[in-house]
């Protein structure tokens, strides 16, 4: 009988265990977040795309939250990446408020809450791959020695990088702090103060921006980098499969140079642009497979969208990178007025895709959101307070994930760009391109998305009263220092 008793409590023991380990892991999800970039609100098959397979990314719409009212914090990508990850609007940053050049020192102080820092902090494990473009070290970068600070100093615990973009030199994969594959004998040089504006320098065969002497073991090679850096986070995900871990994927895909591997080649209906979506789509099936695989897809949030809206023509390089012909017809933006680096809905509005099997529902939402709001939700997911001074304009998107559709998370949106976009409800005030002498707000646009999502009819005559609500919303924002309470 006490041998009987012994067992019971035994495995009744073991229940609890594995009944509180389950209650443990269910509020530590791991979470994804795999941004490409330049991808445009249309360029999904889910969010009307018919030109460019993505059944990968439209399975897991189906799977789970896809936004239809989601927003970069601007319209291009250094400062959408800081605001992501920082929780800050990157215009109340001039480290971070505009495209780096190769060579820049980091953007975000060292000891700033970051998204991964929050995450580490709560047990996970941290990685950063793909594209950066935040800058390293703290004065322009040797290439020769150790890189820092960098991704490890602001909450990664590893990382595997693009030092900036792929039309950017230096065109080398950067590990943790070192340059990969680089020979001692053969140093590297980058230079953009002597450097012609634009496409300036042939690196492997591509012209880049920025000057690059030396390096020749470590460049990367431009049609497998989706290949090499999906192959990096599989093998962080099965490195950490027992335990809680935050993956940032910031693939290359799409932005030029626009060189797929071989296979996704002319395997669209949209030119070189619509291949590198494909490719883009490849990845996040082999993310996907992996979690499959592993048995952990139920417990993972995997985010998936875009730095900033969608761009097609490049100028000197349409042959490789696309045009207008090879476009097909494809709406990149689907119905929305402009591109990447403008103040337009097409400069911001991205696709936006959640699925989190153990909590989130299928559904769509209408609600406005941004990814700066990365990090609040973070700390909501994993039940940790925000110090008041940190991620000054991040709203928790926890009430939608948990299927409360109709609540706004927040009221408004500051949109960067040249010209300063500000969301309330339908409304969208684009602020003056120039400002006139004795007025202000002459030239202020003005549309109602509700019924003008392509911002066609300038409403801002009609409505001076709404303009200057408007205005006065960025202008507290400015002055307040943040928009969270």
């Amino acid at each position: 009988m006490n041998w009987f008793i012994r067992i019971l409590a035994a495995a009744v023991w073991c229940s609890l265990l594995h009944s509180a380990f389950a209650d443990s892991a269910a509020q530590k999800p791991n979470i994804i977040v795999l941004l490409g970039d330049d991808i445009g609100y249309g360029d999904f098959g889910c969010y009307g795309a018919t030109k460019v397979k993505t059944p990968a990314i439209d399975k897991v719409a189906s799977q789970g939250l896809r936004f239809t009212d989601a927003h970069s914090a601007s319209a291009v990508c250094t400062p959408s990446r800081y605001a992501m990850l920082t929780g800050q609007y990157a215009w109340r940053n001039p480290a971070g408020d505009h495209i780096l050049p190769g060579n820049a020192p980091l953007s975000i102080k060292v000891g700033t809450v970051t998204v991964p820092s929050l995450l580490k902090k709560a047990g996970y494990k941290t990685s950063a791959i793909g594209k950066w473009h935040l800058g390293l070290a703290d004065s322009a970068p040797d290439w020769n020695i150790e890189l820092k600070p960098g991704p490890l100093e602001i909450g990664f615990d590893e990382c595997f990088i693009i030092p900036a973009t792929g039309d950017r030199a230096p065109c080398v994969y950067v590990k943790d702090h070192h340059v990969v594959n680089l020979d001692p004998k053969d140093p590297i040089t980058v230079d953009y103060e002597h450097s012609i504006p634009g496409h300036s320098n042939v690196i492997a065969g591509i012209g880049r921006i920025g000057n690059m002497t030396g390096g020749k073991s470590a460049l990367w090679k431009d049609d497998a980098i989706a290949e090499t850096l999906t192959a990096q986070a599989v093998q962080f995900i099965e490195r950490n499969r027992n335990q809680p871990f935050f993956l940032y994927l910031a693939t290359h895909d799409i932005h030029v140079p626009r060189v797929p591997a071989a296979r996704f080649r002319h395997a669209s209906g949209a030119g070189p642009r619509g291949d590198v979506i494909q490719e883009f789509d490849w990845t996040v099936s082999e993310v996907v497979k992996t979690l499959d695989g592993l048995n952990i897809a139920t417990n993972t949030l995997l985010i998936v969208s875009s730095d900033n809206g969608g761009i097609l023509d490049y100028g000197d390089t349409r042959e490789r990178d696309g045009d207008e012909k090879s476009n097909n017809g494809h709406a990149f933006n689907g119905p929305l007025r402009g591109t990447k680096g403008t103040a337009y809905e097409g400069g911001t509005r991205i696709p936006l895709i959640m699925r989190w099997p153990a909590k989130i529902k299928p559904a769509t939402s209408d609600q406005l959101v941004c990814l700066v709001d990365t990090l609040a939700t973070c700390a909501g997911i994993t039940k940790q307070k925000l110090p008041p001074t940190s991620a000054p304009d991040s709203f928790s998107l926890l009430p939608i994930i948990n299927g409360n559709l109709n609540i706004a998370v927040r009221k408004s949106l500051i949109e960067h760009s040249r010209r300063m976009g500000v969301r309330e409800g339908s409304w969208k005030l684009l602020t003056p391109a120039r400002r006139q002498k004795g007025n202000e707000l002459s030239g202020a646009e003005l549309y109602d998305l509700a019924s003008d999502i392509g911002e066609k009819k300038n409403l801002a005559a009609e409505n001076p009263a709404k303009v200057k609500e408007l205005m006065t919303i960025l202008q507290r924002a400015r002055e307040d220092g943040h928009t969270r309470p």
